[in-house]
């Protein structure tokens, strides 16, 4: 009974009294920091891959052939430069790159989760729209943070150049995992740009023909912003980000042209056979009523006079 009364049907529309949003919301939270949990244990058991992953572009920079944990026991020469300190650090660090890892990992069953959580409410265009979007926005960030690991060996060789003569320039280990981490969000996230044009184009607050208006100045921001987000001197790191973000701009400014076509030519062709009409409900003027005799407007209300005899009625 209690099975049968839990699987009530649902409403189409996706509408529920409130303790039963709570509820949901709670089913969900726990199933995303479930799978967060998991993948952090994973995190936990290849948490020496994750460091030597991360350090490698370092390492590179500084002529290093071998990974960051083989050489964490020998001080000698510039591979040794990567450092720890405090007794608690290890620990910490490890817990930090465990649950990062975890979030990374499990993004798939969270991501999940929260579309579960919102698709109720949601017509069926704007579902098919948001599927999209998210389709489209996880391998952008991918290809950015692809982007910015292969630039930080250019960038750490060229900041490192920077340390004076006969010094040793010690690198915390937990600030350069910052570093590699901040980089990548930022390269990630600035691959979103064009995904987040094609939805205000969707939205209609932006039009294709402005858009396009912008060329000059986004072609300018883009390369002021790859010149602050590579901090090398060479031009060909600054081309490998600024290219990949506006040719991703001119895609999209193509998509809002081609969408505020079609969308003049539906309009043009009207509503289709099974879509109703929009209705007109503008009030109209009517003119001047004429006034109209009682006898007139109501000729079955009005009594017939009665014939009357030596001043008196049938009745009487």
């Amino acid at each position: 009974m209690l099975k049968s009364a839990r699987k009530k049907e649902k409403d189409p529309e996706g509408r529920m009294p409130l303790v039963e949003h709570l509820r949901e919301l709670r089913n969900r939270l726990g199933k995303a920091i479930l799978a967060i949990m998991v993948a952090s244990i994973v995190g936990v058991v290849f948490y020496q891959e994750i460091i030597n992953f991360l350090t490698r572009p370092v390492q590179e920079a500084v002529g290093c052939t071998r990974d960051f944990t083989e050489l964490a026991k020998e001080s000698k020469g510039a591979c040794g430069n990567i450092t720890m300190s405090g007794l608690m650090g290890p620990f910490t660090l490890m817990i930090k790159v465990s649950l990062t890892a975890g979030v990374v990992i499990a993004s798939p069953v969270w991501l999940y989760q929260l579309w579960a959580f919102i698709a109720p409410g949601l017509h069926r265009h704007e579902k098919r729209y948001s599927m999209a979007f998210v389709a489209a926005g996880f391998p952008l960030f991918m290809v950015g943070a692809y982007f910015s690991y292969h630039v930080l060996p250019a960038a750490a060789e060229v900041l490192l150049e920077f340390t004076p003569d006969d010094t040793v320039n010690l690198l915390p280990l937990d600030e350069l995992l910052d570093l590699v981490t901040r980089m990548v969000i930022v390269f990630g996230l600035s691959f979103e740009l064009p995904l987040v044009l094609v939805m205000m184009n969707m939205t209609g607050l932006v039009k294709g023909r402005r858009m396009l208006g912008w060329w000059r100045g986004m072609v300018m921001g883009v390369t002021v912003f790859a010149a602050f987000a590579t901090p090398t001197v060479d031009p060909v790191s600054m081309f490998s980000l600024a290219a990949p973000i506006i040719l991703l701009y001119f895609l999209a400014t193509g998509f809002a042209l081609m969408n505020d076509r079609r969308k003049r030519e539906r309009e043009a062709l009207g509503p289709a056979d099974d879509e109703a009409s929009e209705l007109d409900l503008t009030p109209e003027d009517i003119g001047e009523v004429e006034a109209v005799s009682v006898s007139k407007a109501l000729p079955a209300q009005v009594e017939p006079e009665r014939e009357r005899i030596n001043g008196y009625d049938d009745v009487t």
